[in-house]
């Protein structure tokens, strides 16, 4: 029972992780763009491949999967999570799973504003945001939002090209030098980190791990504690299941005066997954039960709590690639 694990990056952990859970049952397949990339190395196998917007690249990744004899894959960056859910047909075809949303879920949720409409139709409380420069200058003018504000690429993901806008000055230059801009409530309060696997086979919620976020890095939680909350887990759950997502999902959320505000989704694994991990939140062994054509039993709380995660740096040492 191989995986395949996409633009691998720098998340060894989540490699790791994969591999010990799947140690005597099957075999970890990593692969990335570029060579220097330290959790390709921390697979069974690796392929260095084109990029994802490369001409014949689906073609590569097929042909990894008949080598390898894949029978699950997935990606850990956003943009390539729509492109394997545009293909599931063809995964399916050579007896892989694609883990994860369906492709009008991984879309809704690279675009922040198709997920903000989204949010809004359905009643849940979210950051107020604008497409249009004279809807957000109106809006000000009325008093529905105040600066400072952010603003930042409707389509875009790991915190790139976010700035904050002080005044109306800064907001007109910032929107008119990007593609496709969005200026956005900035939301104050606790920010929180939820880690949820919806069961690939029932669709069914599984499992919830909530944190809230002390320091942020790069657009990824750096420090963190862990929480349990019976009124978060319910109101988690009840986005989930309306929203309709599978399998790994990271969502964000802000709680303000004891109402929690929805954020954004990322139908991936995010990087403050090793904090659920290492509180006893096994979403590998999830996954590895699916693949196996098992349903994973519901198990929403239980996990270590008050327990703080703090990242650091490693390194690893290889020898250059030569062309």
């Amino acid at each position: 029972m191989n995986l395949l694990i996409l633009s691998c990056g720098t998340r060894n952990k989540v490699v790791q992780y994969f591999r010990n859970e799947f140690a005597g049952d099957g075999r970890i397949i990593t692969t990335d763009c570029n060579p220097y990339a330290p959790a390709l190395y921390e697979g069974d196998a690796y392929y260095i491949v084109p990029r994802m917007t490369a001409p014949g690249y689906l073609d590569v990744i097929y042909d990894i999967c008949k080598k390898e004899q894949i029978a699950g894959v997935l990606s850990l960056i956003d943009p390539e999570l729509s492109l394997l859910a545009k293909h599931e047909e063809e995964f399916r075809a050579l007896g892989v799973t694609v883990i994860g949303s369906p492709y009008e879920h991984c879309e809704r949720s690279l675009d922040k504003w198709m997920m903000y409409r989204w949010m809004k139709d359905h009643g849940y409380p979210c950051a107020k945001s604008y497409i249009e420069l004279n809807a957000f200058l109106d809006a000000v003018k009325n008093g529905e939002v105040t600066y400072p504000v952010f603003v930042k690429p409707v389509r875009g993901s790991a915190s790139l090209q976010i700035s904050i806008a002080h005044n109306e000055e800064e907001v007109q230059f910032l929107f008119g030098h990007g593609e496709q801009m969005l200026i956005q409530e900035f939301m104050t309060g606790q920010e929180i980190g939820v880690d949820c696997y919806i069961d690939m086979i029932s669709g069914e919620v599984v499992s919830i791990f909530t944190k809230k976020k002390l320091l942020m890095r790069a657009g990824e939680t750096d420090k963190a504690v862990s929480f349990e909350d019976e009124a978060l887990f319910t109101k988690v759950e009840e986005f989930v299941k309306e929203s309709g997502f599978r399998g790994q999902i990271d969502i964000d959320i802000f709680e303000k005066d004891g109402i929690y505000y929805f954020s954004e989704v990322n139908p991936r694994f995010g990087g403050g997954y090793p904090h659920a991990y290492a509180c006893g939140i096994n979403h590998m062994n999830l996954i590895k039960n699916n693949l196996f054509g098992k349903i994973n039993e519901r198990k929403i709380g239980g996990f270590a709590s008050n327990k703080v995660m703090m990242k650091y740096n490693e390194i690893m040492i290889m020898d250059a690639v030569t062309e």
